[in-house]
């Protein structure tokens, strides 16, 4: 089993920034072994990649947050960044964290994110 809990979403303004953690835990889970990644789901729209990092911190991004967001992670706290900047009305959605283990894939609960004036 793996636990994934998201923190850091919230309200802000169009322009501004947001900083999302998740952080890792589960028997025989072994954070610095794994890939993990941000995922999004806007209302009423189908779930994205928004980035992905893998256990030799390549990343990968979508087109439409390239340049503005950053997967990042520090696996001495098992925990997985996203820092996100200029920050636009259509970056509104529940974000999660995931990881696969064993062919099987984990979802936090999500953090909502909210870009509004």
């Amino acid at each position: 089993q793996v636990q994934l809990v998201e923190s850091g979403g919230g309200l802000v303004q169009p322009g501004g920034s947001l900083s999302l953690s998740c952080t890792a835990s589960g028997s025989a889970f072994i954070f610095r072994l794994n890939g993990m990644g941000w995922y999004r789901q806007a209302l009423g729209k189908q779930c994205e990649l928004v980035a992905t990092i893998t256990s030799g911190y390549s990343t990968n991004y979508a087109d439409s947050v390239k340049g503005r967001f950053t997967i990042s992670r520090d696996n001495t706290k098992n925990t997985l960044y996203l820092q996100m900047n200029s920050l636009k009305p259509e970056d509104t959605a529940v974000y999660y964290c995931t990881t696969r283990r064993a062919n099987i894939d984990y979802w936090g609960q999500g953090t909502q994110v909210t870009v509004s004036s």
